[in-house]
C-alpha cells in the first residue's frame, strides 16, 4: 500500500474533505411494486436479496419479472454505476447494505423496497468508493444512529442524503477500490478455498464416523431368530478380548411407560415447546429458541411430558431420522405427540447406547420398511416398540458410548469450526477495509 501512502501523504497531507451523500448525488425511493398488472409492459426487477447478496450488479442479476407502468419505467431506471441501498430491515444491522451497478440494464427497474442513489457525476471509481463506504464503520454507525421503527427499522431518503463521508481526490479513491477489490477477490476465493477443504475433511469424518458407529453397534442379529418369530437368544461376542452375552430385546422391552400432560389441571403452568421444528435432523441438537406455552395457548399436540435423557424420534417423515436426547434444561417440558419419547429402562440400557442405536442403517432399514402413508410418510409408536436391539452388559455399553461419544466431539468441532474459520476470514477482510476507509477530516 506504498502507492496509497504516497497519494495521501501528497495530495492531503492535512487530511481529507468530508461531504453529506445529498452533495454528491440523489436517493430516490420511488421503486416499482412485485406484481403483474395486465395490459402494463414486463420489465426485470432488481430487488432487496439482490442487493443484499451481491456487491455489483450486471445484466445477470435481475431475474424476478414483474409488470411496470409506462411513467416509471425511466423514473426508475438502473443506469450505470446507480448504488442501490437496503433502507428498511428487522434489525439496524442490517440497514445500509449497498451494490453499484456496473452497467445499464435495459428493461430493467428497481424495487420499492430498495433505494436508488444516483451521482450528480456518474463515474465509476466515485460509485465503487462509495459503494465500499456504506460497509464501513463510521457510515455504519451513522445509520444505526439515524434508523427509527420498533418492529422494523429503516432510514428516509433525506436521512441517507445527511450522511457524511470521507471524499478525497478521486486519485485516492481509486487506489482504495483497487486494493478493496483485490482483497475482496482474494477473501472470496479463499473462503471458497476453505470451505471446500474444510467440507471434504467433514465428509471424510462423517463417514469414519458412521462405520465404526455401526460396526461397534453390530452384534450379528441374524445369528438369532429376532424380529422374526420373537426368540430373544442369547448370543456370545468377544470385543477388546473380552466374551460378552448379547439378549435381543424389543424397544417396548427396555423402554419405560411415559406421560401426558393434563392441561385442565395445569391452567397456570408454563412449558418451553419441543416441536418438529425444534430438533436438528444434522446435529440432532435442540433449537435455542423453544416456544412458552400454557393451557390457553398450547397446540392439540403439546401432550408428552419428557425428562431427562428421554431420547425423542419424530415418527412423522422418519426417514429424516429427527431425533434427540434431552437434556437437563428440559427436563419437564413439552414435546408434540409427534415424536416417539423413548424413555430407557436404565437398568437395561443406556440413553445414550439408545441413542446410537437410532443412528445405525439397521434401524434406518427398519423404519424405511414401516413406515406408512405416501404422502405423508409415518411409523406408529407399537411398530418402533417392536424393533429388535442389542443390549451387551452395561459394562460394554458404557465402553461403546464413550468411543463414539469422542468421535461425535470430533465431528461436531469441525462443523463448528467451519464457520468460525470463515468468520475469520471475514473479520479480517473487513479490518482491513476499514482502515483503509478512515480518514482525517481537514481541521
Amino acid at each position: 500500500m506504498s502507492k496509497l501512502h504516497d497519494l495521501i501523504r501528497t495530495m492531503c497531507p492535512n487530511g481529507v474533505e468530508f461531504v453529506k451523500l445529498n452533495t454528491l448525488g440523489t436517493f430516490e425511493n420511488i421503486g416499482v411494486d412485485k406484481k403483474t398488472v395486465p395490459g402494463e409492459p414486463f420489465v426485470k426487477l432488481l430487488n432487496y436479496v439482490d442487493v443484499y447478496k451481491n456487491k455489483y450488479i450486471n445484466k445477470e442479476i435481475p431475474q424476478m419479472t414483474v409488470s411496470s407502468p409506462q411513467k416509471k419505467l425511466d423514473s426508475c431506471s438502473i443506469k450505470q454505476w446507480d448504488i442501490f441501498v437496503t433502507p428498511t430491515s428487522e434489525t439496524r444491522d442490517d440497514i445500509g447494505h449497498s451494490a453499484v451497478s456496473i452497467e445499464d440494464i435495459d428493461g430493467a427497474v428497481y424495487s420499492y423496497h430498495i433505494m436508488r442513489f444516483r451521482l450528480n457525476n456518474p463515474n465509476r471509481v466515485a460509485a465503487c468508493f462509495i459503494n465500499y463506504l456504506f460497509e464501513s464503520q463510521e457510515v455504519q454507525k451513522q445509520i444505526f444512529k439515524f434508523a427509527s421503527g420498533q418492529t422494523r427499522f429503516g432510514l428516509s431518503k433525506y436521512k441517507f442524503g445527511d450522511i457524511v463521508i470521507p471524499f478525497p481526490p478521486i486519485e485516492v479513491q481509486e487506489e482504495i477500490v483497487k486494493i478493496l477489490d483485490r482483497f475482496a477477490d482474494y477473501a472470496a476465493e479463499l473462503q471458497a478455498e476453505l470451505q471446500a477443504e474444510l467440507q471434504a475433511e467433514l465428509q471424510a469424518r462423517k463417514e469414519q464416523y458412521e462405520y465404526y458407529r455401526n460396526l461397534l453397534l453390530t452384534f450379528n442379529p441374524s445369528a438369532c431368530g429376532c424380529g422374526t418369530d420373537g426368540e430373544q437368544e442369547i448370543k456370545v461376542t468377544t470385543w477388546g478380548g473380552h466374551s460378552y452375552e448379547i439378549a435381543w430385546k424389543t424397544m417396548g422391552e427396555i423402554c419405560k411407560k411415559t406421560k401426558n400432560i393434563k392441561w385442565k389441571d395445569n391452567p397456570s403452568k408454563e412449558c418451553l415447546y419441543i416441536d418438529l421444528s425444534s430438533v436438528d435432523c444434522e446435529t440432532h441438537g435442540f433449537s435455542n429458541q423453544l416456544t412458552t406455552i400454557n393451557a390457553e395457548t398450547a397446540p392439540s399436540r403439546a401432550q408428552q411430558i419428557v425428562e431427562t435423557n428421554d431420547v425423542l424420534f419424530g415418527t412423522t417423515r422418519p426417514t429424516l431420522m429427527r431425533f434427540a436426547i434431552v437434556p437437563q434444561k428440559l427436563s419437564g417440558n413439552i414435546c408434540s405427540t409427534g415424536y416417539a419419547v423413548l424413555r430407557a429402562n436404565a437398568e437395561i440400557v443406556l440413553p445414550q447406547f439408545l441413542y446410537f442405536i437410532l443412528n445405525t442403517r439397521r434401524f434406518l432399514s427398519f423404519v424405511e420398511n414401516n413406515q406408512e402413508g405416501a404422502g405423508y410418510p409415518s411409523i406408529s409408536l407399537s411398530k418402533l416398540q417392536s424393533f429388535y436391539l442389542p443390549i451387551p452388559p452395561l459394562e460394554l455399553q458404557e465402553k461403546i458410548v464413550a468411543i463414539l461419544d469422542r468421535f461425535e466431539t470430533l465431528v461436531n468441532d469441525l462443523t463448528q469450526g467451519l464457520p468460525a474459520e470463515i468468520a475469520a476470514v471475514k473479520e479480517q477482510y473487513e479490518y482491513y477495509r476499514n482502515k483503509l476507509l478512515t480518514f482525517k477530516q481537514i481541521a
